[in-house]
């Protein structure tokens, strides 16, 4: 196995780490999830750099790389969802799990048709996916009852996090539309 997988690996091991700290009844465990968030977060970055630099890419890599990343994220926004407990923030985690969920059929799908590559990350995905990690370890991090600017600073970080998943994904639906109408001769 290859040390971008083992990273990968690693990753997902952490989730239940990571849900189990955040919930501890102490003060810090917020900031200590954080870390572990976090951590995964780098991890996520270095395991695709190492596998690209090492020429490490292997199929297991490619398929379980993105379903780790969505399993950490989606798990954050759930916890932060309990923990804000407003329509705000719950709309934006709603945007952006649902966005995963439906770009990864997409992707899975566009696959099928051998056009993974018209619905690959672009530029911006990656800065939607930049604003949403530092969203979400900013909210998890610090206690918004002693940081009042902190929870601002990771709404305002979640919202373009949250827009930035709206506009990517009607991009990839942009570049997948041929396909996905391609055969709609029905009229409905």
């Amino acid at each position: 196995m290859t040390l971008a997988n083992k990273l990968t690996l690693l990753r997902v091991a952490l989730i239940p780490v990571f849900v189990l700290v955040f919930y501890l009844p102490y003060k810090w465990s917020y900031f200590a999830s954080a870390i572990i968030f976090s951590a995964a977060a780098i991890t996520d970055w270095l395991d695709g750099y190492l596998a690209r630099k090492l020429d490490q890419s292997t199929p297991f890599g490619a398929f379980l790389d993105p379903v780790a990343d969505k399993l950490m994220v989606a798990t954050a926004l759930v916890l932060l969802v309990g923990l804000h407990q407003n329509a705000w923030f719950t709309i934006a985690a709603a945007i952006i799990i649902g966005r995963e969920i439906a770009v990864s059929g997409l992707r899975e799908w566009m696959a099928e048709l051998g056009k993974r590559s018209s619905v690959a990350v672009s530029f911006v995905g990656k800065i939607k996916t930049t604003a949403q990690m530092a969203a979400i370890i900013v909210l998890l991090a610090f206690d918004v009852r002693d940081y009042p600017i902190m929870e601002t600073i990771g709404y305002i970080l979640l919202y373009l996090a949250a827009t930035l998943t709206l506009y990517t994904m009607v991009m990839y639906l942009r570049a997948a539309w041929p396909d996905l109408t391609a055969d709609d001769n029905s009229g409905s």
